[in-house]
């Protein structure tokens, strides 16, 4: 199938296809297949938006069933079967066990609504502007969201229109092992010369998706926490493309043992690739009035079927969690002889949500372009796109994973030799 109708109709700002240039067809687990019937494996995932895999059958078979009956498909913020029992599954399942008392708020289907939502309402309960944000973090494209966001060819997007009302601040060890990024931030907010308004949140990335997998320590996040307390902000933290899973825990923060006053989800919070994002605040600051925050499509139906199954097929107990984590032990091996094929090269993130940062954008590039040519999807991140970036499904079984991997490292040594022939 040829790609003539993209280029004729659809808008220049289209990205991804730029980089996997076919017309895929249909696609499987870890698995998609282009119009010619070629196979790649899948290590991109949607973005970490497809966790568990393409077509999962358990959630296809939910889903087509409750289609079939005549279920609610469209439902604004009203009470439906299926929000009540996405609902209850998500209290039993995830939030009772971790002892969280956590309120939902359905926002618009996109993580940024997400994001959105959380500035909307730090302001209206600590009655400030300022949000802290921090280098190389990403929280959405919409300008709110965009204000927050540390890189510079997203926000020119917003053709410059204000974007304001953020502070960003060094994230943890971005400005080397040796800089204590905590202990500035502390400095500047004790200071009262240091112009800094008084913060109404701090919003963080436990790992940075796009800003090039740089994980944050426990401890960091622990420190962010005290101190949002300490000034009356509340604490925000954007497990939107790191949580559901991703780093071995349902959210990304559980090994710092922090409670944020609210958590943004979505990617892979409906565990099909429907759209569905969420809003988890305490509920102390559920000061909404009615109608306050809304959108058409906040709640998607059918994504409350599939979240549902999601949870309980993956989430009851801690045996696919153990799973993840020892994938991720595999992969991190792994990619660790893979970097050693290219000088300088460091290992970035955690998990299943890891990576290798070649020093050079040109050079990811052209991995991933000879990766792809071997049948493999994988995408780059970072602040200059040098890093090589792993988001492939939680659920790939380990021949499949060996594979890419397999592919992958092949890619990286092609590629490694043209980049250094033509320095």
């Amino acid at each position: 199938m040829q790609t003539d109708i993209f280029e004729r109709r659809e808008s220049e700002v289209r990205s991804y296809c730029r980089s996997f240039p076919v017309v895929f067809a249909r696609a499987e687990g870890s698995h998609m297949f282009d119009t010619d019937g070629r196979k790649y494996i899948d290590f991109l995932a949607g973005c970490s938006t497809l966790n568990y895999g393409h077509n999962d059958p358990d959630m296809q078979d939910a889903l087509v069933e409750h289609i079939r009956a005549g279920g609610i498909a469209h439902g604004l913020d009203m009470y439906t079967v299926e929000k009540a029992r996405f609902l209850e599954a998500f209290e039993e399942i995830i939030l009772r066990p971790r002892g969280m008392d956590h309120k939902v708020m359905m926002t618009g289907p996109t993580g940024t609504n997400a994001v959105e939502a959380a500035m909307k309402l730090a302001r209206k309960v600590t009655g400030r502007r300022n949000i802290v944000s921090f280098t190389n973090g990403f929280h959405g494209m919409t300008m709110g969201a965009l204000s927050l966001t540390g890189n510079a060819g997203k926000r020119a997007g917003a053709g410059g229109g204000p974007l304001c009302g953020a502070t960003h601040m060094p994230f943890d060890r971005s400005l080397g092992a040796d800089v204590d990024t905590l202990k500035h931030l502390e400095i500047m907010f004790d200071n009262p010369s240091s112009g800094l308004d008084a913060p109404a949140a701090f919003i963080f990335e436990p790992v940075q998706g796009e800003g090039g997998l740089n994980a944050a320590s426990p401890e960091w996040m622990q420190g962010v926490a005290r101190l949002a307390k300490k000034l009356g902000a509340l604490l925000i933290v954007d497990d939107i493309q790191s949580g559901c899973g991703r780093t071995g825990t349902y959210f990304a923060f559980e090994e710092a043992g922090i409670e944020p006053d609210m958590i943004t989800q979505a990617k892979s919070l409906s565990g099909f690739g429907l759209p569905f994002a969420a809003l988890l605040l305490k509920p102390e600051h559920d000061i909404w009035k009615p109608a306050e925050h809304n959108g058409t499509f906040r709640g998607n139906t059918h994504a409350f079927v599939t979240g549902r199954v999601t949870l309980e097929k993956f989430w009851k107990d801690d045996s696919f969690a153990a799973e993840i984590r020892r994938k991720g032990a595999h992969l991190h091996d792994r990619l660790s002889r893979i970097a050693a094929l290219v000088r300088g090269a460091e290992m970035r993130g955690r998990g299943m949500m890891q990576g290798i940062t070649v020093g050079s954008g040109v050079l990811a590039g052209a991995i991933c372009a000879a990766a792809f040519e071997r049948g493999l999807i994988i995408e780059t991140s970072g602040a200059n796109d040098e890093v090589v970036k792993f988001l492939g499904p939680l659920t790939t079984a380990d021949a499949v994973l060996d594979e890419g991997l397999d592919m992958l490292e092949a890619a990286v040594g092609e590629a490694s030799k043209t980049h250094k022939a033509a320095e």
